[in-house]
């Protein structure tokens, strides 16, 4: 088995997660590949004790059996732009706090772990969205890929932005708000979520379409069907306004059509039986925690 390991940052418990990682795969014996910088950051605290190989590209990943990420969810986002579509499943472990992607937490390694060798485990199916417009620079086509959402929203103001939203080329509704959110199942936990939107599971055909703190309260969360074709065009009292894809934010000039589609491939991630997205849902957000009883 060939796996390949990302992380993007050295927290105080990365020493303890890279030890029992390494300390699982000194049993397995798979073929182990570091993403470049995190390998540099890894060998400047001593926590690698031989060489590894590296790479730094989505391009050098083929081959490839399993992706490990460590850090929070924002490493796995990060994660999907390596993979995009290799149809390498990804597996998470936590090294940050709420961790609805990265699902594996440390003390979980020892047992977790050794059930990919094993085959224990499941896929769980993710949508990707990507984003495009008239000039748009070929810099960023490696990062146009949203696993959770892609979001408008305005800049350099504190004036609301007025955000014109054609579905399948049919008019929905121009939203004055700070911004709109476009989510997919897998980001409905997260920015979506503390905007008002609704949870969706996984498995879930469906975007939901947020607003960000509109004036008009009858603009609501809307859920589509995730084929749905999507234009938003912004206007604003400033040249320019804000899209991010999950957290790499970019700059574009108001006017500008954007549109956004499902992708035609999808991102894996690895789910075990110890930790479904159900059980997640639940700790994370403590469902049925009542300090009365």
């Amino acid at each position: 088995m060939k796996i390949a390991i990302y992380g993007q940052y050295y927290k105080e418990n990365t020493e303890e997660i890279i030890a029992k990682v390494l300390a699982v795969f000194g049993y397995y014996k798979p073929q182990v590949a570091f993403e470049s910088n995190f390998y540099d950051v890894l060998k400047e605290n001593n926590l690698l004790n031989e060489d590894f190989p590296v790479f730094s590209s989505h391009k050098e990943l083929d081959g490839y059996n399993m992706f490990i990420s460590i850090g929070g969810d924002g490493t796995m986002l990060r994660a999907a732009t390596y993979v995009r579509d290799k149809n390498i499943p990804i597996l998470g472990i936590n090294a940050g706090r709420l961790g609805f992607l990265a699902t594996v937490q440390q003390e979980h390694i020892e047992d977790l772990l050794p059930l990919i060798f094993e085959g224990k485990y499941k896929i769980s199916s993710r949508t990707l969205l990507t984003l495009d417009y008239d000039g748009k620079d070929k810099a960023l086509e490696d990062l146009d890929y949203a696993l959770n959402e892609v979001t408008v929203s305005r800049k350099d103001t504190t004036s609301m932005i007025t955000i014109e939203t054609c579905l399948n080329g049919d008019y929905l509704n121009s939203y004055w708000a700070d911004g709109l959110i476009i989510s997919t199942p897998t980001g409905s936990t997260g920015y979506s979520l503390s905007c008002g939107g609704p949870i969706l599971t996984p498995e879930v055909n469906s975007l939901v379409i947020t607003p960000i703190a509109p004036h008009n309260l009858n603009a609501r969360p809307l859920v589509i069907p995730d084929d749905t074709f999507i234009e938003l065009k912004v206007s604003s009292r400033e040249e320019q306004h804000l899209v991010s894809l999950d957290s790499r934010i970019i700059s574009i000039d108001v006017e500008t059509t954007l549109r956004i589609r499902k992708t035609d491939f999808n991102i894996n991630l690895v789910e075990f039986p110890q930790e479904k997205f159900l059980d997640t849902l639940r700790k994370k957000l403590l469902w049925g925690e009542d300090k009365r009883n």
